[in-house]
């Protein structure tokens, strides 16, 4: 696990004492929405301004609980513009923003009651309590002048990211790639491994134009979950639409073990692929999906067409002019029944 930088455990410490002294409001202000705050910096930066691109790392935490609910600490920092005050009732992190420093650190305190009112008949997430309290600890690393600057910057954080990622998933693979294995032997499939780790049953290779990175393909699918054999998702039946992607892409039009499993057929291909959960969805599915993480998957897949080129997309079916003629002299009569009814009313 990385380690977390030290004014990060430090500010944590604080967050946790903080519910002692919220209680009575000891040293934390509050914003004119009544969201508590307390920051922390020598004052010797200039205050951002609206125009300013705040860099900076955050944790957000549940009291009760000290859970954290969402971190970009060993990942990538957050990028905020400054707009301006927030409103007077926005009761939100973003109020505090205006008063901080390159530099700053702070803890912002939110109350679930207070939230609750505030989203009256809202749905609110199952982890909020009453009588709980919201933590975002927040370290400002750097302040920008202009979105190209900030621009340039995010671009060698994301190339961080991606290495950080790309090592991960090489991690997880180890675990994964063993599992897959013995389950597939367990299962006496014959599958072929390719990339870093998907597996591949060729039941059809194909006839037509082989598959490669920048080829479109037009794919129908049906995708299960290993462990069970449950389908989550299928185009195999005619009236659903394939999915058609650019293989190898960037940003990617599918999950890696597709691009890495559908190298291996051509147009007309039919088969299987088994993949790894790293090579899937990772271990951040979807959200509101029902991916665990790292959850292992199976594709049943049909290579319906490949192409040098992206294909047009599907034409909607046009009505018959009978009818088309017929819908529009409704809709003109209902609109002059509308303007009848409305001089009637005057």
């Amino acid at each position: 696990m990385k380690k977390q930088p030290v004014y990060f455990l430090v500010l944590l410490m604080v967050a946790a004492l903080a519910f002692t002294s919220c209680k009575n409001n000891v040293d934390y202000r509050k914003t004119k929405s009544g969201v508590m705050y307390k920051i922390f910096g020598d004052g010797k930066d200039s205050l951002v301004k609206p125009g300013n691109i705040m860099k900076i790392d955050f944790t957000i935490k549940v009291g009760s609980s000290d859970s954290v609910l969402q971190t970009s600490i060993g990942k990538s920092p957050l990028f905020i513009p400054i707009e301006g005050n927030a409103p007077a009732d926005a009761y939100s992190p973003i109020e505090v923003f205006s008063m901080l420093r390159k530099g700053d650190s702070a803890v912002i305190v939110q109350l679930v009651d207070t939230l609750m009112k505030k989203n009256p008949g809202g749905a609110m997430p199952p982890f909020f309590k009453k009588g709980d309290k919201l933590l975002t600890i927040i370290k400002v690393l750097n302040v920008f002048s202009s979105q190209e600057l900030a621009g340039k910057d995010r671009e060698l954080e994301n190339e961080k990211e991606r290495a950080r990622m790309e090592k991960e998933v090489t991690d997880d693979l180890v675990k994964a790639n063993a599992d897959m294995t013995a389950w597939l032997a367990a299962k006496k499939i014959n599958a072929t491994k390719t990339g870093r780790g998907t597996y591949v049953e060729i039941k059809e290779a194909g006839t037509g134009m082989q598959a490669d990175t920048g080829k479109y393909l037009t794919v129908r699918y049906e995708g299960k979950t290993l462990s069970d054999g449950k389908v989550f998702q299928s185009t195999m039946d005619a009236k659903s639409q394939p999915f058609t992607f650019k293989l190898g892409s960037v940003p990617p039009g599918a999950i890696a073990g597709w691009d890495e499993g559908l190298k291996l057929f051509k147009k007309g291909g039919k088969g299987t692929l088994y993949i790894p959960g790293p090579l899937a969805y990772g271990k951040n599915p979807p959200q509101g999906s029902s991916f665990k993480p790292n959850e292992a998957l199976i594709f049943d897949i049909d290579v319906v067409d490949v192409s040098d080129t992206q294909p047009a997309p599907p034409q909607q079916q046009q009505l018959p002019p009978q009818i088309r003629e017929q819908m529009e002299k409704q809709m003109r009569e209902q609109q002059q029944k509308q303007q009848q009814q409305k001089k009637a009313g005057n």
